[in-house]
């Protein structure tokens, strides 16, 4: 079997366990929509100063916290159970090469990513009203699947510094949290401190959420794409993946 298949047998391994653990399936899967139908339930009627109507602007910041989600948070706590519980050993001592179970985690990560991105997107369509990107299309695609493979690999790379089990969820939600709320994907840029506006550019969310909007944005032309904040992942992404090749652990660190 080539490496290919392997990747791809390995993903459909772990696309089957995620699907039946309920707390992974709820918190990426059911949580991004609920907190879609409560933002645009609350806001929708409104209009920003930028005359972006709350309902479009709510629907690429959902995608942006769904994919973050499924990538960062998800690698990060799973990744990190799987270590501590000594089942990333135990694989490290079979004839499976370590890449081809990182990579299946990974495209896993990924295809569940795009797949909520898919599914906001046409509940923000079907039941908003929410146009379409059109000619921007392409800047979206590039957006999310950039910020994938960023969040991803910093998902990755984040393992290396949290010590314990219990400790996981703590941490990525202690990194993410802050970040959705200064970013704009929760209360809207201009309604933010310049300063706390400041410190989110820096950090991948807000160059993630900004890329997605722009897809959306009516005052947008040609193919949408937002070079500066693509840029910004991408940095961030080179960065986790340096961070991950020399920090991950395949041994637990307990004792």
């Amino acid at each position: 079997m080539n490496d290919g298949r392997l990747v791809a047998h390995q993903a459909r391994f772990d696309l089957r366990t995620f699907v039946r653990d309920p707390t992974a399936t709820f918190f990426t899967l059911a949580l991004p929509v609920i907190f879609l139908v409560l933002f645009v339930s609350i806001f929708g009627s409104q209009t920003l100063e930028s005359g972006v109507e709350t309902t479009t602007y709510y629907v690429p910041g959902i995608v942006a916290l769904a994919l973050v989600s499924a990538t960062f948070v998800n690698l990060a706590i799973s990744l990190t159970q799987q270590r501590e519980s000594g089942v990333l050993k135990k694989v490290r001592g079979t004839p499976l090469p370590p890449w081809i179970f990182i990579a299946g985690r990974v495209v896993t990560a990924v295809v569940v990513g795009l797949a909520m991105a898919g599914v906001l997107v046409a509940i923000g369509r079907l039941f908003y009203g929410v146009a379409l990107p059109g000619t921007a299309a392409a800047g979206f695609l590039v957006a999310l699947v950039l910020g994938a493979a960023a969040f991803s690999a910093l998902g990755i790379a984040v393992t290396a510094v949290v010590p314990t089990e219990a400790a996981a969820p703590a941490v990525a939600n202690a990194i993410t949290l802050p970040l959705f709320f200064i970013s704009g994907i929760f209360v809207p840029a201009e309604s933010i401190p310049d300063w706390l506006v400041s410190i989110a550019d820096v950090f991948p969310v807000k160059p993630l959420n900004d890329s997605l909007f722009v897809a959306f944005d009516p005052a947008t032309s040609g193919l949408g794409l937002a070079w500066g904040d693509l840029a910004v992942l991408a940095a961030w992404g080179v960065a986790g993946a340096v961070v991950a090749a020399r920090g991950f652990r395949w041994i637990p660190r307990r004792g």
